[in-house]
């Protein structure tokens, strides 16, 4: 009996297994392409990237009016499970760190060059990453919301994550 025809068919079978061998885990998460990409410009786990990305887009949703925040929720599938896995942060950093914390905090921020996008660096934190991480995430989201809801759609999250 000749078993060059299931060598082949195994051989077969591991290659197209070694796309998702790069990225461990991102199959799981809401949107594994995307996740996926972000993962690995981060240099994250899946769970920390889908949480990344949750936390940005979340931003996004309360900077855009609501027609908007359409246009962009849309074009991403699994957008309710990426918003699902952005860190719970408290609301008043004060409550939880005291005036000293929160100053050190924003001068952090400030020097990673976040600007209006500081309010990100707790998620971040939350999630073990660095808060310069923020400005690294940022183009891989609106690079994947240009390819998949139009250059005007990643425009508009573009603008919200300034």
């Amino acid at each position: 009996m000749n078993c060059k025809p299931f060598a082949t068919l195994v051989v077969i079978a591991l290659m197209s297994a070694v796309p998702h061998a790069q990225e461990p885990g991102a199959a799981g998460t809401a949107n594994p392409e995307l996740v996926g990409a972000l993962a690995k410009e981060l240099g994250s786990t899946p769970k920390q990237a889908e949480g990344a990305a949750g936390s940005l887009f979340g931003l996004a949703k309360t900077r855009l009016q609501p027609d908007e925040w359409s246009k962009v929720s849309s074009a991403v599938p699994g957008m309710d499970g990426l918003l699902a896995a952005a860190p719970a942060v408290a609301a008043n950093a004060n409550a939880t760190t005291g005036t000293s914390g929160t100053a050190g905090l924003g001068a952090l921020t400030n020097a990673a060059g976040l600007g209006g996008l500081s309010s990100m660096a707790g998620s971040f934190s939350k999630l073990g990453l660095k808060p310069e991480m923020v400005m690294k995430a940022v183009p891989v989201l609106t690079n994947f919301v240009s390819k998949s809801g139009g250059a005007g759609v990643g425009q508009l999250l573009a603008g919200a994550l300034k």
